[in-house]
């Protein structure tokens, strides 16, 4: 597929939904990717950045015990093993490196789990750039550990306080910051979110993970997967991981969203499985599928995983699921612990608890497929950062299930 189109546009999604007094900042943004992109330069000094700083390529893990106990053959796609501990390194390199080749001074961002920001403040490091995160309270609570990382990275962490004091409050903060700021700085955006060319250029620099993927299972299985899995946020994980293999057509691809409390309940950030809530709309200057009430005001959403709950969804994952190319289900909190003890118990693998959503539709679903068939989930990140959200809530999960009558 050739997309997006020279105007952004995934088919309907996509596009360019901005302040005009933006505009110049975006325009400015979309020829410096283009020129720079296919430079020989810029195209060596971040392969040195990924290979000799990040770490790549990471890992595909084959899962032995999982693999005999669910019947399929399983793999990781260790992402959880890049630098900072999550593929969010891929693109704020790439978009770090951009920004200095553009003459930028500072890096300003948003995050939600706290590995966007991690990793942008470590791309600011490495790079000599100023660092801003925004982040709203809420997340910053149940993120410290990250939030102490930022910091000693010598990034500059800010409190978001208005709406939901979650990720889409901080993009909200992110492009008002950026709207007075872009002559000396870049916007590093974390998903395949946003006005383009924002989902196209996160895109390709999370790509890197398919074409690994791709060359690593034909080593060690000599044929492409059955599926592939991912967790899906804003989505930049998975389509980093799908892309290589859009063409395939034999390879099932999978989006994983967050199912919270469970769909019934309005708590979750399942944009594409509520179809009550989840309808075609506008935020932060793409169209895509949106979480909004029957007025059009953007649903505030819950996930156990601070980087799940987003109201929105990368525009391309909604154009593959249109074309019914990629399909998308979820996992509810309850569900992804549950997959976050399994895997760690079985394979001495902790995994976030994005990524544990992705595990927990696999192991669901596991007997759908054969035993010679092979999946692989890409472990987006490492749980260390959610041992205290873990911790909390598999114990309240305990004392719930100790006050249940006996059957």
């Amino acid at each position: 597929m050739d997309y997006p189109d020279k105007r952004g546009k995934f088919g309907e999604y996509g596009g360019r939904f901005i302040p005009e007094v933006l505009m110049e900042a975006i325009q400015d943004l979309e020829d410096a990717y283009e020129r720079f992109k296919e430079d020989p330069h810029f195209k060596s000094d971040l392969e040195n950045l990924l290979q000799n700083y990040a770490g790549r390529p990471t890992p595909l893990t084959y899962c032995s015990r999982l693999s005999s106990e669910y019947g399929v053959r399983i793999y990781l796609k260790r992402e959880d093993l890049a630098h900072t501990g999550a593929h969010k390194i891929n693109n704020a390199l790439g978009q770090g490196l951009l920004a200095k080749y553009m003459g930028k001074k500072r890096l300003i961002a948003e995050t939600g789990a706290g590995q966007h920001g991690v990793a942008t403040a470590t791309a600011g490091a490495k790079l000599g750039l100023k660092t801003d995160v925004y982040m709203g309270t809420v997340d910053m609570k149940r993120q410290e550990l990250n939030v102490f990382r930022m910091q000693l990275l010598g990034a500059n962490v800010i409190p978001v306080t208005s709406g939901s004091k979650t990720l889409k409050d901080a993009i909200n903060e992110a492009m008002r910051d950026w709207v007075s700021s872009f002559p000396s700085t870049h916007y590093l955006l974390g998903s395949v979110l946003g006005p383009h060319p924002y989902p196209m250029m996160v895109r390709d620099f999370q790509s890197v993970i398919g074409r690994e993927t791709r060359e690593q299972i034909m080593r060690q299985e000599g044929r492409l997967p059955t599926a592939l899995i991912a967790c899906v946020g804003g989505g930049s994980n998975a389509i980093g991981l799908f892309y290589e293999f859009i063409e395939d057509t034999e390879v099932e691809l999978v989006g994983v969203e967050a199912g919270g409390e469970g769909i019934k309940s309005g708590r979750h950030a399942a944009r594409f499985a509520d179809k009550k809530l989840g309808k075609k709309g506008i935020l932060h200057g793409t169209r895509t599928f949106v979480l909004q009430d029957e007025y059009g005001q953007i649903y505030n959403t819950h996930s156990i995983s601070a980087g799940l709950d987003y109201s929105a969804v990368g525009p391309e994952h909604s154009l593959l699921r249109d074309l019914k190319r990629a399909k998308y289900s979820y996992a509810t909190d309850e569900e992804a612990l549950e997959a976050v003890k399994i895997l760690s118990e079985k394979e001495g693998i902790l995994p976030a608890l994005e990524s544990a959503h992705a595990v927990a539709y696999a192991l669901k679903n596991a007997d759908k497929y054969d035993k010679n068939d092979v999946i692989i989930i890409n472990l987006s990140g490492r749980g260390d950062k959610d041992i205290d959200t873990i911790m909390d809530n598999i114990e309240r999960m305990r004392r719930l299930e100790n006050l249940r009558p006996p059957r």
